[in-house]
């Protein structure tokens, strides 16, 4: 398939709401789902109207099911492989040996998770693990709930979550917390193990936390904080602007340093964020503005 309008890479919420956008615009658009997702582990997504609690492959079976409704609009379930310039469009080389060529470019590819290197933890992440309290703050009310690690963010966790948990714990892992964040976290009644954290295991309250020494601790709910990285090359590839996060520089408009690509979703942030927002609904937002743009773009040839 030649001289499309654009190819969208990634079958996410960014990926799915940016090609809505181009096929009701009557644009030529095809969108490569590799199948691979952020939100893979997660049972339910949270905090979308209309689709708080939904299943995330029953939200993009419906995505799918709306994109089928415009004929200018194809997705193909195949993982690109390689994207670069060539004679004033851009190529996708796929992985089951075909290319696209398409005058602009989406990229809503999103970042691959890291956790904290902790026996146990992988099983438990996305369902009593997280790492978003407005995504999955609300499922862990009225219980214990932990928080991983005591650095800066651990005070302004605890404080979100204050409402919300019905006892929380920091987990210093081995690391004693400064004197100021002991002081705010006593002060707001959550206590502090700083034992080394030995793993975790699934137990009838949630999860069962084991330390180097000392006795284990029951919680409903643990928060974490994950290192993230780009999921795919393709900013690497085309030499994008990247920022300190990791992500791709992009401007109000999802426009990246290079003309005719966009990126949208948790790859991206403007250079004022000191990270992506990350949920579904900003995802689909800014992949609804970045196809947006895509469309003003083409019509400046």
């Amino acid at each position: 398939m030649e001289n499309l309008d654009a190819v969208v890479i990634g079958g996410g919420p960014a990926g799915l709401q940016a090609a809505l956008t181009l096929g009701r615009m009557h644009r030529t658009v095809v969108l490569l789902d590799s199948g691979a997702y952020r939100n893979a582990p997660v049972e339910h997504l949270h905090n979308f109207v209309t689709h708080d609690g939904r299943d995330p492959a029953e939200f993009r079976a419906l995505a799918h099911a709306d994109l089928a409704s415009y004929s200018s609009v194809s997705v193909r379930r195949v993982a690109a492989t390689a994207v670069a310039p060539s004679d004033g469009q851009f190529r996708v080389e796929l992985a089951d040996g075909s290319a696209l060529t398409a005058r602009r470019l989406v990229l809503a590819t999103g970042v691959r998770d890291t956790l904290p290197d902790k026996p146990g933890l992988a099983e438990l992440f996305g369902t009593v693990a997280a790492h978003c309290p407005f995504c999955h703050g609300h499922e862990y009310a009225g219980r214990h709930v932990a928080l991983l690690g005591a650095g800066p963010h651990a005070s302004r966790l605890a404080a979100m979550m204050g409402p919300i948990a019905g006892r929380l714990t920091v987990l210093a892992d081995g690391v004693a917390p400064d004197p100021e964040l002991a002081e705010a976290l006593s002060r707001a009644g959550v206590a502090v193990r700083t034992e080394p954290v030995a793993g975790f295991c699934r137990s009838a309250a949630g999860a069962s936390v084991s330390f180097a020494e000392g006795p284990a601790e029951e919680v409903g709910g643990l928060f974490v904080t994950t290192a993230f990285a780009q999921s795919a090359p393709f900013a690497e590839q085309l030499g994008l602007d990247l920022l300190p996060s990791g992500c791709v520089r992009v401007d109000e408009f999802q426009r990246t340093s290079l003309p005719g690509v966009f990126a949208a979703g948790d790859l991206a942030h403007v250079e004022a964020l000191p990270m992506p927002m990350s949920s579904v609904l900003t995802s689909a937002a800014a992949g609804l503005v970045a196809a947006s743009a895509v469309v003003q773009d083409l019509l400046a040839g």
